[in-house]
């Protein structure tokens, strides 16, 4: 007999099982949630009039190709509400999320004071550049606000009025935030005047952030500090946003303003404005 025809049919199969081993070796994973928050504390909740806090660390090999997030009310999927306008959401992300790998997708999301109260659905789809897609689904509940007063800040170390910040020098402030039943959320900006920015316009979006945070020493109180350093190319929001374009650092006047919100009312307390003068 012929050895090398049993050879053939064995070194045929050896090379078949080789061939699907590396493609089983070279798949890419579908995008894994390694932590995922929703609402004040976890809680699945959020109250109408104020925002939604979401955040999500998430591993994608293939790197991310866009995020989604969809809510509905229950029994919503397309069904008609009783209400003549139902709030729902179905928002896309992908600027400072696309072509990672490993992100911290942290967003908020306005409710508006018409929102019904009651069960949603909450859906957040993450598709990388291979295609894969990996959904995490939630139940969220949207209250009536319960408290009506908003959070105290109160501020112990500010630079002087209109000091002078040079290329490399650190901005900072510090103090504490308090409030009656819960904080919600707080955020330091450096605003530049020339914005003509409201206080309550002030946000991660518009300023160079030096303190963005939904985590607290208790529920009810907490002390912080906080910095930036002149010229930095970006800053302290979670994920870092790059200094530039809008918010780009310039030469002229600017203030810091420090604000905090209630866990339960949608309520904002502001400190002044501490006027600074960079000069770059």
């Amino acid at each position: 007999m012929n050895n090398n025809r049993l050879l053939l049919p064995a070194m045929a199969l050896g090379l078949i099982l080789a061939i699907t081993s590396c493609k089983k070796e070279d798949e890419i994973k579908a995008p894994e949630f390694v932590s995922f928050e929703l609402g004040y504390n976890n809680s699945g909740s959020a109250v109408i009039g104020d925002d939604l806090h979401i955040d999500a660390e998430i591993l994608a090999e293939g790197k991310v190709a866009n995020i989604r997030i969809t809510i509905h009310h229950e029994g919503g999927h397309g069904k008609t509400s009783l209400l003549d306008e139902e709030w729902e959401v179905d928002s896309t992300y992908t600027t400072s999320y696309a072509g990672a790998r490993n992100i911290d997708f942290h967003e908020h999301i306005d409710i508006p004071g018409t929102a019904e109260a009651g069960d949603y659905h909450f859906h957040l789809i993450v598709t990388d550049m291979e295609g894969n897609r990996t959904e995490k689904e939630a139940e969220l509940l949207l209250v009536l606000p319960t408290d009506n007063t908003a959070p105290v800040v109160s501020i112990s170390s500010a630079p002087a009025e209109a000091q002078i910040f040079t290329n490399g020098q650190d901005i900072t402030i510090s103090g504490t935030v308090t409030d009656e039943t819960a904080l919600g959320g707080m955020y330091i900006g450096l605003v530049r005047v020339a914005q003509g920015l409201q206080d309550s316009e002030v946000n991660a979006t518009n300023t160079i952030t030096l303190l963005h945070t939904h985590i607290f020493d208790t529920d009810k109180h907490h002390n912080f500090s906080a910095s930036i350093k002149v010229g930095a190319s970006s800053d302290n929001n979670t994920p870092p946003k790059e200094i530039t374009g809008d918010i780009a650092w310039t030469l002229g006047e600017y203030y810091i303003l420090v604000k905090a919100k209630d866990a339960f009312g949608g309520n904002w307390g502001f400190s002044q404005r501490y006027p600074v003068q960079i000069d770059i």
